[in-house]
């Protein structure tokens, strides 16, 4: 495959003429001379310019899906040749990582990070992945992609352990866990084939952007996510005595309850009385069929219901199921959700976006997300 740098300047060049506009602009917040471009203004240039489909919100392994291949987009500085990066975080299962050391903190280290990659791939239908990089130096961007492979648990080495973290290598890659935040970064290095950028950055971005304003009839973007308008989150869980918990016999686990025989695929996803309280009228009335587009693009139909209002289902009731608990959580029939297994993956919540009254999407979303919204 050709680097996306190639692909750009094939295509009139638009991906790197606003990556260096921003850049040009980086007077407005830093007077260094490596110019300062924020990673969300280069996850949203890279989808608009590529026409990628954007999955930083969801925070899953992957930031961009391009055709059928997951794009994890970073941007650093790099004075050097090559610099340590984060590539995730484990906060979620922290008390396990603590109690290891060693090549046994590698190696469950590996399988984390692998399974991650592996939800991401299931969840957005991913078939191959790189990751692309744009390392900020003096005066200039250097684009370039390299490889987006998990993590080789057959070939784990070179294991090096201090006060502040684990180092370890693969084989290909070269990994370091740090205790204090339980972050794993990857040394990231510039390759012969980069793409060099040449930056001047603007002496006095501030006049130009009066200049612009006061020139120009700017329209506003109606179409940002707005909290409880256009985007609720639910969570997968329940509280008790100030623990998380999956209820055993409801919610996505409901095929487990009592009283009569049930079907594996039973399910649903609780809307707690906060959300209708908070932002009345966000789903449709009861019982009404609306379309809800999972994140591979297929649309379950779908209807709120129970009383009160609380459970998001589909018709059939399995199609939740199928993509939830069988493709996202590989859980088999009869296995019970629990949030060990949702630490274990980083999700713990979805996200609804509402297009209008009769379509909607759903897509995982990581620990703790129901909480910030909700709070």
């Amino acid at each position: 495959m050709k680097t996306f740098a190639e692909l750009d300047i094939e295509n009139n060049g638009q991906y790197i003429k606003l990556l260096s506009a921003v850049a040009k602009l980086s007077g407005l917040f830093s007077e260094n001379a490596i110019p300062l471009v924020y990673y969300r203004a280069v996850e949203n240039i890279f989808c608009k310019s590529f026409k990628a489909q954007d999955l930083s919100r969801s925070d899953t392994a992957f930031d961009a899906r391009y055709k059928s291949i997951g794009i994890g987009i970073k941007t650093f500085t790099c004075p050097r040749n090559s610099k340590k990066e984060k590539v995730a975080e484990f906060n979620s299962v922290s008390k396990e990582l603590n109690d290891l050391n060693g090549k046994g903190l590698a190696l469950k280290l590996a399988e984390y990070r692998n399974e991650r990659i592996d939800l991401a791939n299931r969840t957005y239908d991913i078939t191959s992945s790189l990751y692309h990089i744009v390392a900020r130096r003096d005066s200039e961007l250097v684009l370039f992609e390299t490889d987006y492979d998990k993590i080789d648990l057959n070939n784990i080495n070179s294991i090096v352990e201090s006060d502040a973290g684990l180092q370890f290598e693969d084989g290909k890659n070269l990994y370091k866990y740090y205790y204090s935040k339980s972050t794993l970064f990857r040394k990231f290095t510039i390759p012969e084939r980069a793409h060099h950028v040449p930056i001047d950055i603007i002496e006095d971005p501030y006049s130009l952007l009066l200049e612009l304003f006061e020139n120009n009839d700017l329209k506003s973007d109606k179409s940002k996510l707005k909290k409880g308008i256009n985007y609720v989150v639910l969570p997968l869980y329940g509280i008790k005595r100030r623990q998380k918990f999956v209820f055993e016999k409801s919610g996505l686990n409901q095929w487990n309850a009592g009283g009569r025989k049930r079907n594996f695929g039973e399910v649903y996803i609780r809307i707690p009385k906060e959300i209708h309280n908070q932002f009345p009228g966000f789903f449709p009335e009861r019982d009404k069929l609306f379309d809800l587009e999972i994140p591979t693009g297929e649309k379950l139909k779908t209807k709120i219901c129970q009383d009160d209002s609380k459970a998001l289902m589909t018709n059939p009731n399995k199609a939740l199921s199928d993509w939830l608990l069988r493709k996202i959580f590989q859980l088999e029939e009869g296995e019970i959700l629990t949030i060990d297994k949702m630490n274990k993956l980083g999700s713990d919540s979805v996200t609804i976006e509402k297009t209008d009254n009769s379509n909607y999407k759903i897509d995982i979303s990581p620990i703790d997300s129901y909480e910030k919204f909700i709070n």
